[in-house]
């Protein structure tokens, strides 16, 4: 008995936080959203303030089993009774509404493009609006056809997006769910097409491709959101301090070049000479890749890419040595990334042949062992670029270091 009244009493005191909590889940709201591959359009919808939670999942089929191994099979490729690649979305609707939602779904992706997004071709890859109630679907409805209007003026053909009650939704296997945080080395899709449902919105800045039309530049194609463009930010670009200007477009500002690589993946990394795409690379690029492309890019089959790349070593007092060894006061940087790695203070002539340093910058130089050729040295290579430098030695003056290095690598920067 005074078990039975102990368990009423505590009954009693835990129901109040039960009850919130079921309160709070009953105002949540859930709409199934299908806008192509659903790796990006999870991540997404997760940056919007007032979404809870985005499942990646399938949606709309029948007769075929909901995996994503049986989906992609080509005889259900044009099949409208394949599962579509969808995202459920649970959101707040005090802090983010329906029609926010539901704009957010038509501007981040091409809906007139029927089976299919991209490069990504098939039925589960469809334009798709999963309602949960009736007011969903009306509001849907209503706003394709004001996007459709925006569309048609655009130039873009009829929308394609099935708009109907949610079935039943299918979550997607593990690995698919937040496959983008889970996969750091790829890119996000964006099949946006530019179109915005309010007008009044700041205009967006007109882009002048003008100064791309000559020379060599590297172009960076990214989109808001997405954390590969972020990664490569962060890890490979921030610190680029090179010659070749570096500028950031979104896959609307290239007018005016001539781009051959798809330009729906961000990132991408373009190299474009007098406007005209001379190298492109979809997705996340490591450090060293980066600098190695653009090593050929910039430098070409030149003795500096020998020296940079295959370790390579200049002619004793070779012309840019003689140049170097006789500037003002300032600092030599890397050719490529444009870090400066030494300074004239540290200089001194060995008579060697070689440009001389007793030391380093701090942290812009490694060193590693080097066997070839018969002898023990030891190598020296830049932390930013990892491009081979010279050799470091013992024999400086006062029992310092001999930084002996390659002119041909570096490039020089006069004190202001």
């Amino acid at each position: 008995m005074i078990k039975f009244l102990a368990a009423i009493v505590l009954g009693l005191l835990i129901s109040p936080p039960s009850v919130a909590k079921n309160n709070y889940s009953d105002h949540l709201q859930t709409i199934v959203l299908g806008s192509g591959c659903f790796w990006g359009a999870e991540k997404g919808y997760e940056a919007l303030p007032g979404v809870i939670d985005a499942v990646s999942g399938y949606a709309d089929g029948r007769g075929i089993k909901p995996s994503y191994k049986e989906i992609i099979k080509n005889q259900y490729r044009n099949d409208p009774n394949n599962y579509a690649e969808v995202v459920k979305v649970s959101y707040d609707p005090n802090q983010i509404s329906t029609e926010q939602l539901l704009k957010h779904f038509y501007e981040s992706h091409d809906p007139t493009q029927g089976m299919r997004q991209g490069n990504d071709i098939g039925s589960q890859y469809r334009s798709t609006i999963l309602t949960s109630n009736t007011q969903q679907t009306e509001l849907a409805i209503k706003l394709t056809a004001i996007y459709q209007q925006k569309l048609t003026q655009a130039g873009y053909g009829k929308i394609t997006t099935i708009i109907k009650p949610l079935k039943r939704f299918y979550k997607a296997e593990e690995y698919h769910q937040d496959y983008i945080s889970k996969n750091p080395n790829g890119y996000c899709p964006d099949h946006s097409t530019g179109v915005v449902f309010n007008e009044d919105r700041t205009p967006k800045k007109v882009i002048d491709n003008s100064a791309l039309l000559t020379a060599k530049h590297i172009v960076v194609i990214d989109a808001p959101h997405c954390p590969y463009c972020e990664a490569l930010k962060t890890k490979v670009l921030n610190d680029y301090q090179g010659k070749l200007p570096l500028h950031y477009r979104q896959s609307d500002e290239l007018k005016g070049l001539t781009i051959s690589s798809p330009t729906w993946a961000t990132p991408t990394i373009l190299f474009l000479e007098h406007g005209k795409e001379v190298w492109g690379h979809q997705g996340y690029i490591e450090r060293q890749e980066f600098y190695k492309a653009l090593g050929y890019f910039q430098l070409g089959k030149s003795e500096a890419y020998d020296i940079a790349f295959n370790k390579g070593t200049e002619n004793r007092f070779c012309q840019q040595y003689e140049q170097f060894n006789n500037t003002g006061p300032g600092q030599f940087v890397d050719k490529l990334s444009g870090v400066p790695l030494f300074d004239t203070k540290h200089r001194y002539d060995s008579n060697s042949g070689w440009l001389s340093f007793y030391k380093a910058l701090k942290d812009t130089t490694y060193t590693k062992a080097d066997n070839s050729l018969g002898m023990r040295r030891t190598e020296v290579l830049s932390k930013s670029s990892n491009i081979h430098l010279g050799h470091v030695f013992n024999d400086g003056p006062n029992g310092r270091a001999r930084y002996c290095i390659n002119a041909n690598v570096l490039e020089f920067r006069p004190r202001s």
